[in-house]
């Protein structure tokens, strides 16, 4: 289905308007559901229902797109949600509402298995380097965003090592949800993830 909008004429040449917010969701959806590789620029037209050149005009190139999609994931979407963490009273409560967050998000029913970050462009061809480049900071901002979130629970000195650890936790738990693992599942790593937190804590050891 294309999301043309038939406000500019459709004859003598003149190509009809598009809506630009709506393209770069049809956009995301593509790109996450085949990652950047597996999305070619026909795919894009067609799916926003505008010929190339207009899509170079409107967004420079593909990787322009690509990386609009991105922003538009991260702001509306993401895989990363903090805001119900001051609920929480332990470190290892925490680490339980930012896990289950992640499972939620990477298994809804309504979207695309998997975090569009987290698995994006893991490996890609060497043209591609400076966009896999741009994923691997979007990953690290996530992880220092886990640090964070989660310094009021425990000190400072063990803050990269647990982030680092969650971080690829939850990038597993991404990639494991695009290849069809079910929530369920993915909730039994969640329980070991939070009780091996609980018993350092317990031990004395965050």
């Amino acid at each position: 289905m294309t999301i043309m909008k038939p406000d500019a004429k459709s004859r003598g040449g003149r190509p009809w308007s598009f809506d630009h917010d709506e393209a770069i969701d049809a956009a995301m959806r593509l790109f996450w559901r085949h990652g950047y590789e597996g999305v070619s620029v026909g795919d894009l037209t067609k799916a926003i229902g505008i010929a190339p050149p207009s899509l170079y005009a409107a967004f420079g190139s593909k990787a322009g797109l690509y990386r609009e999609a991105l922003a538009r994931y991260e702001e509306s979407i993401g895989c990363l949600n903090v805001s119900r963490l001051g609920s929480a009273t332990t470190l290892a409560e925490a680490v339980r509402l930012l896990l289950d967050g992640a499972v939620r998000a990477v298994t809804h029913p309504d979207r695309e298995r998997g975090c569009m970050i987290s698995s994006g462009m893991v490996e890609c061809q060497p043209e591609h380097a400076g966009l896999a480049s741009d994923l691997a900071m979007r990953r690290d901002a996530i992880r220092r965003k886990i640090a964070e979130a989660l310094q009021p629970f425990t000190n400072a000195d063990e803050l990269p090592r647990l982030a680092r650890h969650l971080a690829a936790v939850m990038q597993g738990i991404s990639i494991q949800a695009r290849d069809g693992v079910s929530p369920a599942e993915l909730q039994e790593i969640v329980e070991d993830v939070v009780a091996g937190v609980a018993a350092r804590q317990h031990g004395g050891r965050p």
